[in-house]
């Protein structure tokens, strides 16, 4: 599927006073017909909070990406887990999706169990985007182009979530600065993505995204 980058016009204004994460992601309780819609996905509240909240954001294709409407058809499977278990390697990742079997998986590190669901939220539009076994830099900057724009409508919209020390909200808030000064382009976050020691090895196109950023 072609996917297109996009450029967003957002407000910005930085909040004067922090908020903690459990203020800020407080909800009313999900009912039962909200978990069976994510019984083959996760039973974790939090993280079916994220993916629903991605409904009235950018990542609007991820969230259906993750209910089904993907390469392969089915649910994606999210977890939190210790990464470490997986591959020593991918200990201080962040998250990571996992295809096996013909089933996708995207699995967030275990440390960002209690991370605000903002946060949560645009991780997952960056990950549902990684669907097959073939990576490229380009899609590596559409996935964290999308989680930038995403945390940044959501934090723009509620500005107390970059107040809050957590290391998920770090991330999001540096590749929000790398959005926001590239007047909400992939600019700089292209140039993040091919100076990353971790993606040197990836071929510039993949299937999917052969336009260069």
């Amino acid at each position: 599927m072609k996917k297109r980058l996009f450029c967003l016009l957002f407000g910005f204004f930085i909040a004067i006073l922090p908020i903690s994460a459990v203020e800020i992601s407080q909800k009313q309780p999900l009912d039962d017909t909200v978990y069976k819609k994510y019984k083959n996905i996760t039973d974790n509240e939090s993280l079916i909070r994220a993916v629903e909240m991605l409904e009235n954001t950018t990542g609007k294709y991820s969230k259906e990406a993750i209910l089904g409407k993907n390469l392969t058809n089915k649910p994606i499977q999210i977890k939190f887990a210790n990464l470490a278990s997986i591959n020593p390697l991918y200990m201080n990742f962040d998250a990571l999706g996992w295809k096996e079997k013909k089933r996708l998986t995207i699995y967030i590190n275990e440390k960002h169990k209690d991370a605000p669901i903002e946060a949560l939220c645009a991780i997952l539009a960056h990950e549902a985007i990684h669907q097959d076994e073939h990576n490229s830099l380009n899609e590596e900057t559409y996935a964290w182009t999308l989680e930038a724009a995403v945390w940044t409508q959501l934090s723009d919209d509620n500005p107390e979530l970059e107040k809050i020390s957590h290391p998920l909200v770090e991330r999001e808030n540096v590749i929000k600065k790398l959005f926001v000064r590239g007047d909400y382009t992939s600019k700089y976050i292209h140039k993040f993505v091919v100076t990353n020691k971790g993606y040197q090895n990836l071929p510039e196109r993949s299937y999917g995204f052969e336009e260069l950023l």
